[in-house]
Formats: structure tokens, C-alpha cells, sequence
């Protein structure tokens, strides 16, 4: 029972990271094309990019974070 417990912490832990992540991608993403004048249709490759980077990232460290609080019992 603790595993599926704590397997289902790290699984929720992964995908609010993404969600968040991918927000915060998206937002920061969309800023630099402008900023930079990325041309045409390279800009929603270049948001993409930032966004996909963004959620995997942010997500495998709130995952990490839930993985480490699953051994700790207060």
C-alpha cells in the first residue's frame, strides 16, 4: 500500500511540474521570439522547443522532490 502511495506522489509530482513547467515555458518561450524577431514559423518551432524543455525539466525535479518526501514520515 505505501508503494502505490508514494508512486502515486511522485506520478502527481511529474505532472504538476509539467503543467507548471510548461506554462512558464510557453510564457518565456513566446517573450524571447518576439524579443529576438524569430521569422515566420520557426517561432512556434523555437516556443516548442522552450516549452517541452521547460515542463520536462521543472517536472522531473518536483519528482525527485516527491520521491525524496515519500521516505520521510513526520
Amino acid at each position: 500500500m505505501a508503494r502505490d502511495s508514494c508512486l502515486a506522489r511522485v506520478t502527481a509530482g511529474v505532472a504538476v511540474g509539467g503543467a507548471i513547467g510548461g506554462a512558464v515555458g510557453a510564457v518565456y518561450g513566446t517573450y524571447e521570439a518576439v524579443r529576438y524577431k524569430v521569422p515566420g514559423l520557426l517561432k512556434i518551432r523555437y516556443i516548442g522547443q522552450t516549452t517541452l524543455g521547460s515542463a520536462a525539466i521543472f517536472g522531473l525535479f518536483l519528482g525527485a522532490g516527491s520521491l525524496i518526501h515519500c521516505g520521510k514520515s513526520y
